[in-house]
């Protein structure tokens, strides 16, 4: 039997620093710890993949809390039957005892740790979605004050008024022209028609 621990954050800047201190308490080895930082809304996910792959029946996944596994409700609900009962794996959520299958063998105790599981996944799915919308209404309520999102805008060269002039006259070829401007063909033409 061995013993895998799976660590989940959303993005690269998270810490997943408070996972990795969890795993190493129950005694899981740092090589059998397998971590992804990206989104939990499906499970292609590099590092799980790679992870499920060794699973073999009797082995044990250990993971800080359910959101870690997915935020998916009908994902997570999948995947959990799959690595339980096709893979005939284990798995222990540290956060939530109740969901520890080696415990949970009798008819009562799996219904229980179903029902929990289903919550558990809802609620992951909720917060998820709840998180898209509050983000869509902060960029909404930023745009209608006005706010640029997304990259700097670039403005034109001091100079670039002029540069235009020299390339209707017949003075500059088109390439030079932009070449002057030190931006790509695709931005001195969008200056051009704010021009």
């Amino acid at each position: 039997m061995s013993t895998y621990g799976y660590v989940r954050v959303s993005s690269q800047d998270q810490n997943e620093d408070r996972q990795m201190i969890a795993m190493r308490e129950f005694g899981v080895q740092n090589r059998m710890i397998y971590l992804d930082k990206q989104s939990g809304k499906d499970f292609n996910r590099p590092r799980y993949q790679e992870m499920v792959s060794k699973f073999r029946a009797g082995d044990l996944l250990c993971i800080k809390s359910i959101d870690r596994l997915g935020r998916n409700y009908k994902e997570v609900q999948e995947e959990w039957r799959i690595l339980t009962r096709e893979k005939g794996i284990d798995i222990v959520v540290f956060d939530m005892p109740i969901l520890d299958t080696r415990q949970n063998k009798d008819v009562l105790d799996i219904y229980l740790a179903d029902s929990v599981l289903n919550l558990l996944s809802l609620i992951s799915q909720m917060e998820r979605d709840n998180i898209h919308q509050r983000q869509a209404e902060g960029i909404a309520a930023a745009k209608a004050k006005g706010v640029h999102l997304g990259r700097p805008l670039k403005m034109p060269p001091s100079n670039f008024a002029e540069i235009v002039l020299r390339w209707k006259k017949g003075e500059l070829k088109l390439a030079d022209a932009i070449k002057l401007s030190g931006v790509s063909r695709t931005t001195f033409f969008r200056f051009l028609k704010a021009l």
